[in-house]
């Protein structure tokens, strides 16, 4: 299991901002900070290593009595979101409850992160939306069976719906993460982030927001390829008269 720092945050919306070459970037917006660290999970007292971090205070009408308590044992204010980011021992040891912690703290701009958050539930959908199925031709012979899901059964064998068969049924509401997003730009005065694309979740959803486990370099796919040039003298000369070539 890949162990990243990480922060907690709440999606703002999305809008878009211009690079330094003017490019109009489409990013999405994240309130990161401040992140509070209200405990830490040590390998010789829980059997594992992790920073406990809170986000978004909450009043204190609406906490119960463990988030008092917790909030008193940091000096602080009860959070309404606390994740728990798993971390090397010697990452633990950095640092001590009540700190708090900004996006500049852990992240630089340009890096590649992965987000992780809540879909959009879409309630219970039929299969046409919600595994793209075709539906049925619209011809004088078919009648209310424009967007039916079709046979599901084996008649004699096996006598049964296999398992994952594609149907009807809930859609959205899942826990979906998004790798190898940019973290396009780091507002340190407002405590926001910029992500270049979308990220998982409605507006106001919270999220996870952790280095990439697979890359190190953002990379954008598509980018920096050179065109293959055709061998075929035709497809050579018609791309020439489009002017592509």
């Amino acid at each position: 299991m890949a162990l990243h720092i990480g922060l907690l945050g709440k999606k703002l919306g999305m809008t878009q901002v211009f690079a330094d070459d003017g490019e109009a970037v489409p990013v999405t917006v994240i309130q990161a900070g401040p992140n509070h660290v209200v405990g830490t999970r040590t390998i010789e007292r829980d059997g594992y290593s992790a920073l406990v971090l809170g986000f978004d205070e909450k009043p204190l009408r609406l906490a119960n009595k463990a988030e008092i308590g917790q909030g008193k044992a940091t000096n602080g204010k009860p959070q309404r979101f606390v994740r728990e980011i798993r971390l090397a021992a010697e990452e633990v040891a950095k640092f001590t409850v009540g700190q708090t912690i900004s996006p500049k703290d852990v992240f630089a701009d340009g890096l590649p992160i992965d987000v992780e958050g809540w879909s959009k539930g879409k309630g219970f959908q039929g299969v046409i939306k919600r595994h793209h199925m075709s539906g049925m031709t619209r011809a004088h012979g078919t009648h209310e069976y424009f967007r039916h899901g079709g046979s599901i059964g084996c008649r004699l064998t096996p006598q049964r719906v296999h398992k994952g068969k594609r149907m009807a049924g809930q859609m959205g509401n899942e826990k979906k993460t998004i790798q190898n997003l940019q973290l396009f730009r780091i507002l340190e005065e407002d405590g926001v982030i910029l992500v270049r694309g979308a990220v998982p979740g409605a507006n106001n959803d919270y999220v996870v927001v952790t280095k990439a486990a697979t890359r190190k370099v953002y990379q954008r796919k598509g980018v920096g390829k050179e065109e293959v040039r055709s061998k075929n003298p035709l497809k050579a000369s018609k791309k020439a008269a489009a002017g592509r070539g």
